[in-house]
Formats: C-alpha cells, structure tokens, sequence
C-alpha cells in the first residue's frame, strides 16, 4: 500500500509531518509512501529524523503551498504546483492508494473534487468527523466541505456515514440521525423536512431528527447536515471545551486547599482531556471522493498524522469506497435517483 503525505500542509509544517511519518514508519512496515513538499525545505527534517534515504519513501518536489488563510478555488487556480495538489493529482494517476494532508480543508475539498472526481452515483463529498460521546464516539457528517446542500446530498450523506461507521465502531446497523431542531419530523428548516422524507425511505437505521442537546448522550451513531450548520457545531464543541478547562483551572487554583485537591485529581484530569483528544483520531476523512482522502487539523501534532495514516491504510484494507459505490447502487440512491422520488414528493 502507497499513501502520499502533504508535508507542507497545516501550522507546523514541515517538521511535525515528517517526524509522524517517522512514526508510522515504524508501525506500519507494510505500508510505503510519496512524501509531497519542498524538496529544499524537507531535506532538513529528514536527515533530522533519520530518513533521507528511507527505501519505502519517495520525496516528491511541490513548490508552493496552500496557505490556510486564502480561498480554495484562488489555491486551486494560482497554485497548481502545491503540495495539495499533487497529492490529488497521484491519487488521480492511481499512483497512490490514500492521501493524507493536515493543511487547508477547501482547498483539499477543491483539489479532490476536480481533479479526483466523486465515486460514481455521488454528487458531493463529505468530511466525516468522529466526536466524543458520553459512551463511544459518533461521526458528524458533513463537518465543513458543503455549506449549501440539497436534501439529495444530505441522503447520500446518510449513506455513506452508514459504510463509515460499519468501519469505524464495528456495528451492522449504525443508526443515523438529522440535526435539527425537534424531534418531530415537522420541525427544522425546508432542508430537513425534506431530507427526512427522503431519509426515510432509505434502507438505513434512520432514527429521525436529533437535537443537539441530545448528541452527546448517544441518540445516533451517524448525525447528518449540512456543512454549515456541521461546521458552526465542531467550532462551537471546540470552543466549549477549550473555555471548560479553561474555568476548571481558574476555579481550581483560587486557594491552596483547591490546588491540592486538583493535584490529588490530576490523573482525573490527565483521562479526561485524553477522552476527547482528536490526536488519537488522527484525520476525517473526505467520503465521496474516487479515492482515500484523510484530512487533519491544521494543529496536527506527530502523533495525530500517525493516525491520520492509519486511518487511510484501514480505510483502503476495509474496501470503503467499493462499499460505498455498492450501497449506492443496492439502494438506487445515485443522484439522479434520489432527485426523481424528491421530486415525487413534492407532486
């Protein structure tokens, strides 16, 4: 198995993409890869890490970079030598098995899409985001590659984070839910209420609207939206936790007799952040794409590429994409499909 490994994406690049390749190196022994960077700028990190010569890496020249603060579709024009870029253009050749890259999420999105194409059937791609719950974890789906969709999407979306969670927390029958805002189907925006007619009608554990208030205590395996609402979500979990330990640790150090019981608890303390730590997850990645695409945090630390290419090798061992294509095609769910029984609804 070949993946390729954008070395230049996320915040910092180069050198914590290069030492968690190191790693993965090591654990994964059956597993080669194409290295995608500036060659001027990579050679430090790999004589630093001890695999200039490596037999099972390929360095390969990228000359500019996706920087995280420009548009998507401006990357994709002006910079069609980036480090993304050719990371889609082997996953198009087939040179390559999986992609991995920590860098700019649109323009990755942009890159696949154009040049790798959707599997056949699918209209868009959708970043698949595994959270914690208070018992497991659950994929919110789509985290941010679509901020307008159509309910055709948001069906397909189900299908697919149906495959993904098969893979990812071993069930048969995920169940797969719709964020909005009650539980009753006549609630939400026209965009629910239509995708859950629609959802209802496919041969998934559909178990209807979830709220979010409702999420974290396990009401479904998948949660389906839009990339807006998705995205406004995964910022706002984030941001609720990062201000919790934040006030944790400023009631907690008020007085002595605190500090010494937030000491005493400090292996509490130590579980607890590594229960929601996004390191071990690694990558989401982007489901629809004609080929393996994990993308991770911009603030990927070595430890969270490891994962975010392990995550790709298991994806391509487990067959993701054939399961996908043939979910699609058992359930006559491609797009054209789908837009006729919306369109018999609506009569």
């Amino acid at each position: 198995m070949k993946i390729a490994v954008d070395a230049m994406g996320g915040d910092y690049a180069p050198g914590v993409v290069v030492e968690g390749l190191t790693i993965a190196l090591a654990d994964f022994p059956d597993y080669d890869f194409v290295l995608v960077g500036h060659q001027a700028k990579l050679a430090f990190y790999l004589e630093k890490y001890g695999i200039a010569d490596h037999p099972r890496v390929q360095v390969v020249h990228a000359e500019t970079v996706c920087e995280m603060s420009e548009p998507s579709a401006i990357s994709l024009r002006a910079k069609r030598n980036s480090s993304i870029t050719v990371c889609a253009k082997l996953l198009k050749e087939k040179q390559v098995d999986a992609m991995v890259t920590p860098g700019h999420t649109g323009a990755t999105v942009a890159a696949t899409k154009v040049l790798v194409r959707t599997l056949p059937g699918v209209d868009r791609p959708a970043l698949a985001a595994s959270l914690p719950a208070q018992e497991g974890r659950f994929i919110l789906m789509d985290a941010g590659a679509n901020p307008d969709c159509t309910p055709v999407n948001l069906a397909q979306f189900a299908i697919m984070g149906e495959i993904y969670a098969q893979y990812l927390f071993k069930l048969d029958r995920p169940r797969v839910g719709l964020l909005s805002v009650g539980g009753e189907d006549i609630k939400g925006c026209e965009l629910t209420k239509e995708s859950f007619k629609l959802m209802d009608q496919l041969p998934i554990n559909f178990v209807g609207n979830v709220e979010a208030d409702v999420v974290f205590e396990g009401a479904s395996d998948v949660l389906i939206s839009d990339g807006f609402a998705g995205n406004v979500m995964l910022k706002g979990i984030e941001g609720l936790a990062k201000s919790t330990m934040f006030w944790l640790k400023r009631v907690l150090t008020k007085n002595a007799l605190r500090l010494v019981g937030a000491m005493l608890a400090k292996n509490a303390f130590r579980e607890l952040k590594a229960f929601g730590d996004a390191d071990d997850v690694g990558g989401a990645p982007l489901l629809g794409i004609n080929g393996i695409c994990i993308i991770g945090h911009g603030s990927s630390s070595p430890k969270a590429v490891r994962n975010a290419i392990r995550v790709a090798g298991e994806c391509v061992t487990f067959g993701l994409n054939d399961r996908i294509i043939a979910k699609i095609n058992e359930t006559h769910s491609t797009t054209a499909e789908l837009e006729k029984k919306l369109a018999a609804e609506k009569q």
